[in-house]
């Protein structure tokens, strides 16, 4: 089982939008997937078509530990066949409250994630979606991840939003102790090859990060932006389309960098 949490504290880069489809085009290549919905808005969760329903988030599981609750009764299937979910829901923000005086805030997902590996099969892939704040719910996602994928958006000051990501990853691994937490790499989102500026972005961040790069690159697409208000991921939603292949070339070329 690989845990990867898909973040950046910045909202509107694509960060839900490629943890949904990445996870679903993985499962249409015959791999078991979980994600996990961490941000309390819940748009991973409805993006699949799940209602976000209280009590079945991860809320319970990190703030009351002495209830014994795990992450796999948590768990729910989803219109895709190998794809299963943990939903989010609003209680998930009083996270950062309730565990601001517990001196292990930082690693209860973690150990969460630990047990449901112990547990028996799991997953081959989990994907966190994680929530567009430096917050204990991000930082637990880092902290219990095996790698971070860093979805880019093809903008403006997009290299100093990433410098600041790539900042945290490195103070999470030093304070959580989580020296092996490695960059899976970066997705260039929301490219528009109508303008310069979404090729010099492309161009800057390659020459600063080279192969972290991912070669595939998500176009910007009305249908990517329609598919989650219709509860589906853009493989179900408009299947020949461009956003559902590059999504899927970006699922093979994924799969290619776990060998």
């Amino acid at each position: 089982m690989k845990i990867i949490a898909v973040a950046n504290q910045k909202g509107g880069v694509g960060k839900t939008t490629t943890t949904v489809n990445l996870a679903a085009c993985l499962a249409e290549a015959g791999r078991e997937v979980l994600v996990i919905d961490l941000d309390p808005q819940a748009n991973a969760s409805s993006a699949l078509g799940i209602e976000a329903t209280p009590g079945r988030s991860l809320y319970g599981v990190l703030t009351d530990f002495s209830a014994g609750r795990s992450l796999a009764e948590q768990i729910q299937p989803t219109a895709y066949d190998r794809l299963h979910i943990v939903t989010a829901e609003l209680d998930l923000s009083g996270c950062e409250i309730e565990l601001a005086a517990d001196l292990g805030r930082l690693t209860r997902l973690r150990r969460v994630m630990e047990a449901y590996r112990a547990s028996g099969p799991s997953a081959e892939f989990v994907l966190i979606d994680c929530p567009p704040s430096l917050g204990v719910l991000m930082t637990n996602a880092l902290a219990a991840a095996d790698s971070v994928l860093v979805p880019l958006q093809c903008e403006y000051l997009a290299l100093e939003g990433l410098a600041r990501i790539l900042t945290m990853i490195e103070r999470v691994k030093q304070a959580s102790g989580h020296a092996t937490l490695l960059l899976e790499g970066v997705v260039l989102t929301m490219y528009d090859a109508r303008t310069n500026l979404s090729q010099q972005v492309v161009d800057d961040v390659r020459q600063h990060l080279g192969r972290q790069i991912f070669d595939t690159i998500i176009p910007r697409s009305i249908r990517l932006s329609e598919a989650p208000s219709h509860g589906k991921a853009i493989t179900a939603y408009d299947p020949s389309g461009a956003g559902a292949q590059s999504y899927r070339e970006l699922a093979r070329e994924f799969l290619k960098r776990q060998v």
